[in-house]
């Protein structure tokens, strides 16, 4: 793990990383690669090694599967019927934060479902929002301003979004979106 680099937020600000991210058979290209850590962990990796924050990993009471087609199923079915996946572990208490970083594979044009169990589980009101995310083809996808409409009282800013395959190529787009939240 690299060194983490001094965070130039203010002294008494936390910061806290979540993500969602799948391993397993993955997009690659038009075809398929299996992955050992999903690009969104792999990300948030890279943030994690240069921000002083907290992490927290969202994972699923019901693990997707590891096989592709099956997961795009599951997603489509859980988009359809506007579902809350229920997360595994403890939802962490946000209260002491002032920023949180909120990270996501795009899954048919959208953050998965589970995200909106977390959003919709932990209150967020008055925290700065910073949402990132891994994709193959649609870019942010307007997630950032779902989380807008999602989290009214909160303030959601401009995201970051890597393609994945790409992911360990991403560190100059990352490192200039931290500076530009004022966090590296």
């Amino acid at each position: 793990m690299a060194p983490k680099s001094e965070s130039t937020s203010t002294p008494d600000s936390r910061v806290l990383l979540i993500y969602f991210s799948r391993a397993g058979e993955n997009y690659n290209y038009g075809g398929r690669r299996d992955l050992e850590v999903g690009n969104t962990e792999i990300l948030a990796g890279m943030i994690a090694d240069r921000i002083d924050c907290d992490t927290y990993k969202i994972q699923a009471v019901d693990p997707y599967p590891a096989a592709y087609t099956p997961t795009v199923e599951r997603n489509a079915r859980e988009q359809q019927d506007d579902l809350r996946p229920a997360i595994a572990d403890p939802l962490p208490n946000v209260s002491g934060y002032d920023t949180v970083l909120l990270g996501t594979p795009v899954w048919n044009t959208r953050a998965p479902m589970i995200m909106s169990t977390f959003i919709e589980g932990v209150d967020l009101a008055g925290k700065e929002i910073l949402p990132f995310v891994t994709y193959a083809v649609s870019g942010m996808s307007g997630i950032d301003d779902d989380y807008r409409e999602a989290l009214p009282d909160s303030k959601v800013r401009d995201g970051l979004a890597v393609q994945g395959e790409r992911v360990t190529e991403a560190a100059s787009d990352l490192d200039n979106w931290l500076s530009l939240n004022a966090l590296l």
